[in-house]
């Protein structure tokens, strides 16, 4: 009887969609985890394989040194994005994926979903309610001036 194989990005998902603010959507055969219109997460089965592209930055010069060292496995190039490829036998480390996963949605994220999940902080709607006000006030301030002028060319 053939064993069941489980699926080892399962596990990279289920995080990946925990984050706040995370939608998950698909990109030609891979699922893609997105937060806000910023994707940080392209995963799927590919060719028998698995793959994970995570978008790294502190982690870059890791994943450059596996890529060398294992380039079947891992791909690293100038842009933020690094794949890696592994199979239910041989899974990507949990410690390594866990902290690339973390580094990927970061990048992504605004500062205030990567805090709370909200969307807005409340001190940027005091800021943007002020930022109205005085531009409606210079508004109101400039017609008056205007008015002056007229009158005093009568």
């Amino acid at each position: 009887m053939a064993r069941k194989t489980v699926d080892p990005t399962l596990a990279i998902r289920r995080k990946a969609g925990s984050y706040a603010g995370v939608d998950e959507g698909t990109a030609c055969t891979q699922s893609s985890f997105k937060t806000g219109k910023k994707a940080f997460l392209f995963i799927g089965e590919q060719g028998g394989r698995y793959k994970a592209m995570f978008k790294l930055s502190d982690s870059k010069a890791e994943a450059l040194r596996l890529a060398e060292k294992e380039p079947d496995r891992f791909q690293a190039g100038s842009n933020p994005w690094v794949t890696a490829r592994f199979s239910a036998d041989e899974p990507m480390p949990k410690a390594l994926w866990t902290k690339w996963l973390e580094e990927s949605y970061g990048l992504s994220a605004s500062p205030a979903k990567k805090k709370t999940g909200a969307k807005k902080k409340t001190g940027a709607k005091k800021k943007t309610a002020a930022k109205k006000k005085t531009a409606a006030k210079r508004k109101t301030g400039a017609k008056k001036k205007t008015a002056k002028k007229k009158t005093a060319r009568r």
